[in-house]
């Protein structure tokens, strides 16, 4: 595991703290809006007591069963190697060389829910700042006009630190977010304990009496309840961060009992002045300690919002790592942790992204409209991988497996079918986000995969092009050359057109292929094959995991082959660049998806720089490739 567990008391704390501050950023700050969402009037309820109940009701089972039994319970069994999250669960139940059939349609759907978290992404950043923000209306009506440009100030503040890395402050996430925990939980007993019958929420009569009275109704609150538990899917992604047992301490010594009884406090507030519904949350304050209080909760979403933004270079980068998107300039901005990256072209279209919807929607209430679809879809979708992934891997009975997957996907497709609703009011925002990535995803492999079978026509198995040029002895000049091709069983590209034109072999020559395996890391014990394919040539397999970074001169400096030295001013690596053209014949693709691809390739970063070599010692060479 990429987190591993703590050997002692003080080393668990520290990884929970951490997971604190980081798992729970967002589901932490539903508080500021879960409530108010679900008792709008806009959804045709009253905040009678009995409704005030029902919602509770829902709030707490909800908690129980999605995040407490299904994620903390199950789904974090299934780690790809100690890594969590939708993509990372695809890759373990769809390993190398079976992506047939069914297989491929499982990595289809688990792109597909990957593409849709980032438009879910786009949006929490979003609201969770502007309904921090929006506490100043009840502090004073005077500081409304500046509640917009406030909220974008600060996420253009938070994008634009990303390029520092999160290492410093990282530091300070977790005690800030248990102080916001405790403020929760301190505010939520002091109003609980002026309404003491609020508790009777717990009972589950109270959900089923608020479905039977409101009807079709309360299956659209269903979609405002659902704010409450938005941040699964981060928890199981941050998973190789900090390891099962840190994750499930935090949640169950602090976290499920500060929202709880915060939840309940606000339902106390609402029992006693059904007015308060408009704002619940601030409500639980009033005078001069409102001010913190916003203050906190500002702090409190920063965190959450940097926790989504982290995903979403992490997500990227495993997209980059498997193949699904061409190769993007990837930083590293913690020498100590591999997992602290920083992607510039995600950061920025995300902060553009976070701009226009505040701008758009200019309140956390419109917002709440459009959150929700895309994670339910993705929530579902990480069912339906776990069930395979149980049965397959971990040899569960059919029958369990049946009736667990009965169980989950009811509540899943009770919240898919109740946010599908929101579509019309902005829903549709993270659906055509994740399109249009699913999109991108999809055709880069295609195009990747139909490229690959084009030099693959075109190769020389590399024993025959050795006994046809050996043969001529070729002049052969110091130093040593390394041939990368993406095409193991094929002499590359790159060192036929050399030859063809320099007419030389350097003293040592390496075929070099790269792949990515689909799990986290691959151990440096096991990262290369190697095979002498004849005199001072070498074949060279690196395998690397798609969390790895691809240093390729490091890994060959760990190599032992016979008198080959990668000394950094004695190595040339040759490199073949394609350019992609349109042919005359039929596409392997649409012409529209083609020029996508095109226009993908061209503004992939170079390959020098992904594979970290020494910009001085490469030589690129170019091929065209008819497509």
């Amino acid at each position: 595991m990429a987190a591993p567990a703590a050997a002692g008391r003080g080393g668990l704390f520290s990884l929970a703290l951490a997971a604190t501050g980081v798992v729970y950023g967002d589901i932490g700050t539903s508080p500021l809006y879960a409530i108010r969402e679900s008792l709008r009037p806009e959804h045709g309820i009253t905040p009678t007591p009995a409704a005030v109940l029902g919602v509770l009701s829902l709030i707490f089972w909800s908690l129980l069963l999605v995040i407490s039994g299904k994620y903390l319970g199950l789904i974090l069994r299934a780690d790809n190697r100690g890594e969590g999250g939708v993509l990372a669960l695809a890759a373990l139940i769809t390993p190398r060389g079976n992506a047939r059939g069914h297989r491929r349609t499982l990595i289809l759907i688990g792109l597909f829910a990957t593409a849709l978290l980032y438009g879910d992404g786009m949006i929490t950043p979003a609201i969770s700042v502007l309904s921090a923000v929006e506490g100043l209306n009840l502090a004073t009506p005077a500081l409304e006009p500046y509640v917009l440009p406030i909220t974008i100030g600060i996420l253009v503040a938070l994008f634009a630190f990303q390029r520092r890395g999160t290492s410093g402050v990282g530091k300070v996430f977790g005690p800030v977010m248990v102080v916001w925990f405790v403020v929760l939980a301190g505010l939520g007993v002091w109003h609980v304990a002026h309404q003491p019958g609020v508790l009777r929420a717990v009972h589950p009569f109270y959900a089923v009496r608020f479905f039977a009275d409101n009807g079709f109704t309360g299956f659209v609150v269903l979609g405002a309840v659902f704010l409450v538990v938005t941040g699964g899917e981060a928890l199981y992604a941050d998973l190789g961060h900090f390891g099962r047992r840190p994750i499930r301490v935090a949640w169950f010594a602090l976290v499920l009992p500060a929202l709880l009884l915060n939840y309940f406090g606000q339902g106390a507030i609402i029992m006693a002045n059904p007015g308060a519904a408009e704002s619940p949350f601030y409500q639980m304050v009033s005078g001069p300690a409102l001010y913190p209080l916003i203050a906190l909760a500002t702090v409190a979403t920063v965190i959450a919002s940097q926790a989504l933004i982290s995903g979403a270079y992490s997500l990227t980068m495993q997209a980059v790592q498997l193949g699904y998107l061409p190769r993007l300039t990837i930083q590293h901005t913690s020498a100590a942790h591999i997992g602290q990256i920083y992607v510039p072209v995600v950061n920025w279209l995300l902060m553009l992204a976070c701009i226009g919807l505040v701008l758009g929607f200019r309140s956390s209430g419109n917002l709440a409209a459009a959150y929700g679809v895309a994670v339910t879809a993705t929530m579902a979708v990480t069912t339906l991988l776990f069930l395979v992934y149980a049965r397959e891997r971990q040899g569960w009975p059919l029958a369990g497996v049946l009736a667990l997957g009965a169980a989950l996907l009811a509540i899943d497709l009770a919240f898919l079918g109740a946010n599908l609703l929101k579509i019309p009011d902005g829903g549709w925002f993270p659906l055509l986000v994740g399109a249009l990535l699913f999109t991108l995803l999809t055709t880069w492999r295609a195009g990747r995969r139909a490229v690959s079978e084009k030099l693959a026509a075109r190769g020389i198995p590399p024993r025959l092009f050795l006994d046809d040029v050996l043969g001529d002895s070729p002049v052969r000049v110091a130093g040593t050359a390394v041939y990368m091709s993406s095409i193991p069983d094929s002499t590359p590209p790159a060192l036929l057109h050399n030859l063809k034109h320099n007419r030389v072999l350097h003293e040592h020559v390496v075929f070099l292929s790269v792949v990515t395996e689909r799990v986290p890391y691959v151990p440096a014990a096991v990262r290369s094959v190697t095979e002498r394919l004849g005199p001072g040539v070498h074949q060279v397999l690196l395998r690397f995991g798609f969390l790895d970074k691809k240093d390729v001169p490091a890994a060959l400096r760990t190599l032992s082959l016979p008198d080959v030295k990668f000394a950094p001013l004695a190595t040339t690596y040759f490199l073949g660049r394609e350019s992609i053209v349109a042919g005359s014949r039929e596409p392997p693709m649409s012409r529209w998806r083609l020029a996508l691809f095109r226009v993908l390739s061209r503004n992939a970063q170079d390959a020098a720089l992904f594979f970290c070599l020494p910009p001085n010692r490469v030589v690129e060479l170019g091929t065209q490739i008819e497509l």
